[in-house]
């Protein structure tokens, strides 16, 4: 379980890398992109599948990490909170599976769906930010 989270991130990560690539962004900012795909997920560790958002970017911001509201808020539909790295966070996290390979959305959601649940609140919230995502393309 510890090594797919980690896999997971780190596929996120270099997930985010490409993405920021076809953006043109500058070597910083596909730096940042890295560091922030690695450690989305952080609280995991501390807490659980409902929090880990929360718990994992309040240590984030305890460290002064700049991109701490994008760990908040990745994974969250609707969001009042935008941001050009949320939108490649969401778009790398929702196409990179549990294991870290990259399967794209519709076979991301059917894990979620698998794993969760139709009728979960996890399933639910990632076929929103899924819809999010599309209809900004």
């Amino acid at each position: 379980m510890y090594n797919d989270r980690i896999n997971h991130s780190l596929a996120v990560a270099n997930k985010m890398i490409e993405i920021g690539e076809e953006k043109d962004l500058s070597e910083e900012q596909l730096k940042e992109l890295f560091i922030l795909g690695y450690n989305h997920d952080i609280g995991y560790r501390f807490g659980n599948n409902e929090n880990h958002n929360i718990i994992g970017s309040n240590i984030l911001k305890e460290c002064n990490y700049k991109y701490w509201k994008e760990v908040y808020y990745h994974g969250v539909p609707n969001s009042e909170y935008k941001s050009l790295y949320l939108d490649i966070l969401n778009i790398a996290d929702m196409s990179i599976d549990k294991y870290g390979n990259d399967v794209g959305f519709d076979k991301r959601l059917e894990d979620i769906k698998t794993r969760y649940g139709e009728e979960s609140v996890q399933y639910q919230n990632c076929v929103k930010i899924v819809d999010e995502l599309r209809n900004k393309s």
